[in-house]
């Protein structure tokens, strides 16, 4: 038995229409699935995503996705490993429950931002290593150029995101 309200009572809402959001679930895990995600993780976090509270236990979240538990342990264990789910439990209670925050693409992209400078000093080290003037120095050039870009113009957008979201 679920501690507390069950993921149904959970969501249900003035114009929800369950079927739509299973199938709404379905089809953005897909796209994230064609992305590089592994199924079972982009179908927790669309799940997730498209719950009323962005809260769920493992329970909830394998009934709603017809799964079993394992294969929900190994999900919220891989959305976790990328900081896009936080765990945490309500006073009282004995069950984990996995949630997405609002912001969560902001600070996943500045941890990102975080490995891009990591990427950027090793590729500096690289440089060096290859030697002027062949191929690969081009490569990492171009790469190391790209990433000092990217460095100066997301912090950039973050900020303007910021700005107009508060």
């Amino acid at each position: 038995m679920i501690d507390g309200p069950t993921s149904d009572s959970v969501d249900q809402g003035p114009g929800r229409d369950e079927a739509a959001v299973s199938q709404f679930v379905e089809r953005f895990s897909s796209v994230l699935v064609e992305a590089g995600w592994p199924r079972m993780p982009a179908r927790a976090f669309v799940a997730l995503l498209a719950s009323e509270t962005s809260a769920l236990t493992a329970a909830e979240l394998a009934e709603r996705l017809r799964v079993s538990p394992a294969a929900i342990s190994g999900a919220v264990r891989f959305l976790l490993q990328l900081d896009l789910v936080s765990r945490d439990r309500e006073p009282g209670s004995r069950r984990d429950r996995f949630r997405v925050d609002d912001d969560v693409w902001y600070h996943v992209i500045n941890t990102r931002l975080n490995s891009m400078t990591k990427w950027g000093d090793q590729l500096n080290a690289g440089l060096a290593a290859v030697g002027a003037d062949t191929p690969a120095a081009g490569r990492l050039a171009e790469m190391i150029d790209f990433f000092e870009f990217i460095r100066i113009v997301i912090p950039e957008a973050m900020d303007r995101w910021r700005d107009k979201h508060g």
